[in-house]
């Protein structure tokens, strides 16, 4: 197999396993459909160039945090079909990385989106 083909077959699985993250991942569906709903606020509230480049990263952060999550729960089930005090501590402290990305994100989002808001209460 040449470079290029190479290559074409990492997107493939690249794909797959987004495809998979989607259809599987239950938090991948939450975050997905907060996901739209910033982008939809965004668009609705016209924010500013460099507030979408701090949305779209929040969500790329929290998304690929979620992913990370999912890939070492599917991992350590793998290693690890028993219950054992190391598997859960490894599930929990992955878990732990994307409620911490989450809550950041929520507190980014509300510091660019809640004087969007505000200005439009004024409105008469």
């Amino acid at each position: 197999m040449g470079y290029l083909q190479k290559r074409i077959f990492a997107f493939k699985v690249a794909f797959q396993g987004l495809l998979l993250f989607v259809k599987e991942g239950a938090h991948a569906k939450i975050h997905l459909t907060a996901t739209l709903v910033v982008m939809f606020l965004g668009w609705f509230l016209d924010i500013t160039k460099s507030d979408w480049i701090l949305s779209l990263f929040c969500i790329a952060l929290v998304l690929s945090l979620e992913a990370i999550n999912s890939a070492i729960e599917y991992l350590v089930d793998l290693a690890s079909p028993d219950i054992h005090p190391l598997a859960k501590k490894s599930k929990d402290i992955a878990a732990a990385a994307v409620l911490i990305a989450a809550i950041f994100a929520l507190i980014i989002g509300l510091l660019i989106f809640l004087p969007y808001l505000h200005e439009i209460r004024k409105l008469p």
